[in-house]
């Protein structure tokens, strides 16, 4: 019977990282089914989909996470999941936005702009930020970006009002803008 697995494993980046986990699924007989995997400032993160089949595979796929956490020095952590995972997709009833904020980089800009959104019901897809700095001053400017769907009866008038206070109030640049898919 075939069981679903999810990985994540975060670690100084270096090159072979990738490397050595696709060889821990190999090794354990496992299929990598969906990934995602980013550098975060030095760390290299990553999130693995992956099945298998047997009796013996999690006690398999535990034995061989602990070891690459000892040799390459990863943290490793899976569990396994209930059965297979169905792919995301957008209710029909949602409609997607992409939301963008710009702004010289301060604590609460994420928290404010995701618990608005969250208040209204609304899931986020994807999600990148990075504070990076400005190329004339030095001082560290933050970009967010989303992807999110909108719940079918959310006004986009309310959303907008509460997210331009937010700006106003947080001093950034926000925008949302329906996406064409």
């Amino acid at each position: 019977m075939k069981r679903w697995f999810a990985l994540s494993a975060i670690g100084r980046d270096r090159p072979g990282i990738v490397a050595d986990l696709a060889g821990l699924i190999y090794e354990c007989d496992c299929n990598l089914e969906d990934s995602s995997m980013t550098i975060l400032g030095t760390e290299f993160a990553v999130l693995l989909l992956l099945t298998g089949e047997g009796d013996a595979i999690e006690p398999r796929l535990s034995a061989a996470c602990k070891r690459l956490e000892w040799e390459k020095r990863l943290t490793v952590f899976f569990r396994p999941l209930e059965g297979e995972p169905v792919p995301y997709r957008a209710s029909q009833r949602a409609t997607s936005y992409a939301l963008q904020a710009v702004g010289v980089d301060q604590a609460g800009i994420v928290a404010k702009v995701t618990r608005c959104l969250a208040d209204f019901g609304i899931n986020i897809s994807e999600m990148q930020t990075q504070a990076r700095p400005q190329a004339e001053t030095g001082t560290p400017i933050f970009t967010m970006r989303i992807v999110m769907d909108v719940p079918e009866g959310v006004k986009e008038r309310d959303v907008r009002e509460r997210l331009d206070g937010i700006a106003r109030a947080l001093q950034i640049d926000l925008t949302l803008e329906p996406r064409r898919n």
